[in-house]
């Protein structure tokens, strides 16, 4: 059997299952769970049959009258240069139904930025390649990074499938919590290079621009967890920086707070203490797979020409460069972003153990929290 003949099979094979097994290949927007996604989603609508009715109309038209003043039939064609009836008509009524459309799209943009009564705000920095999220109101910050189990399966090297993972590079370790029914102002801006905040339920996407801070707003109506991506490309991490909000009702929202903040002192304290050996190398472990694993890969070598391999490295096997390995990491340096302010001391004391004792280096260091306090300017 040919090949068109199975796919024209195949065409009559889809046309006769139910519409719910082809809800997944939708093609059109979706509505969204906030008032004005719904409302994008209603515009578009509205504009899509505006164009489908034209597009009907036009090419009927056309098709009607090739096919009945076609040669064959022995017509003859009129002899007039033009029509200026015909030509005032074709012209004000493309020109009232694009002010028809104009009027409630121009309203409907207005709306999206008013940012007024907003009774929380969150800023939104985009980081290579993570998100940071500013409670300001509540006074709390947290870093969302992609989830430890995408981070595994992205770097697996055998015949693994990664999309067994049903989140695969659409889950965080640290989501966005929001409640619901509430005004929420979003400010959007970037650390290092230009990324893009987007959500596609909320209706919008903001550009994150380094010194520059865009803002928009979000009213989510239902309970949920509502996925997005960084929508510019931003890296060689771009793909594994993704958005996920995780919308609560305002007691579940305000007992999140301070349960986060609590955990944020707790860590805090613990990270002042001294830890042994094992224990550091098991957080350093932890602390390199949600921030170093991306560039410096999974067996610390690195991208070659791009982001410098640990494993043997100078900086994390000579004694004489332990100072230099510990500053490096908190104040960054060329592509290499400063984590001080991402990380606490006790974090940055396991990563700089790790690695120099992972990868093949073994040096036996071992740094703790008050070394790297007494780096920090």
């Amino acid at each position: 059997m040919t090949s068109i003949y199975k796919k024209i099979l195949q065409v009559l094979f889809l046309a006769t299952l139910p519409l719910t097994v082809l809800a997944d290949w939708g093609l059109n927007m979706r509505e969204g769970v906030t008032p004005i996604s719904q409302k994008v989603y209603d515009m578009h609508m509205v504009s899509l049959w505006v164009v489908t009715i034209i597009g009907i109309v036009v090419f009927g038209i056309m098709f009607w009258s090739i096919f009945h003043h076609r040669k064959s039939r022995g017509v003859k064609p009129a002899k007039f240069s033009h029509s200026t009836t015909v030509e005032i008509i074709w012209t004000a009524i493309p020109l009232l139904i694009i002010i028809g459309l104009a009027i409630p799209a121009t309203k409907l943009l207005i709306e999206m930025d008013d940012t007024s009564d907003t009774a929380l705000t969150v800023k939104a920095v985009g980081y290579q390649w993570k998100w940071k999220y500013e409670y300001l109101e509540d006074d709390l910050t947290i870093y969302s990074n992609l989830d430890e189990k995408s981070v595994e399966l992205s770097q697996r090297v055998d015949s693994v499938n990664p999309m067994e993972h049903p989140d695969y590079l659409l889950d965080v370790d640290e989501p966005l919590v929001l409640p619901t029914n509430t005004k929420i102002r979003i400010l959007t801006t970037a650390n290092d290079v230009i990324h893009a905040w987007w959500v596609p339920d909320l209706g919008w996407k903001r550009d994150a621009i380094p010194g520059f801070i865009n803002d928009n707003w979000t009213m989510i109506n239902e309970p949920g967890t509502y996925r997005g991506q960084c929508a510019e490309i931003c890296g060689k991490g771009h793909g594994y920086m993704p958005i996920v909000v995780k919308a609560v009702s305002m007691d579940e929202y305000k007992t999140w707070v301070a349960e986060k903040k609590q955990e944020q002192v707790a860590a805090a304290e613990a990270s002042s203490k001294e830890m042994s050996m094992e224990e550091l190398m098991t957080k350093g472990e932890a602390v390199y797979k949600a921030n170093c694993l991306a560039c410096h890969q999974a067996n610390g070598e690195g991208v070659q020409g791009v982001f410098p391999a640990i494993a043997g490295s100078q900086l994390a096997t000579k004694p004489e460069n332990l100072q230099a390995h510990i500053t490096q990491i908190i104040y960054g340096k060329n592509l290499m972003p400063a984590f001080g302010e991402q990380l606490n001391d006790g974090d940055i004391a396991s990563v700089v153990t790790y690695t120099r004792n992972a990868f093949g280096n073994d040096t036996g260091d071992v740094v703790q929290a008050a070394d790297v306090a007494a780096e920090r300017k």
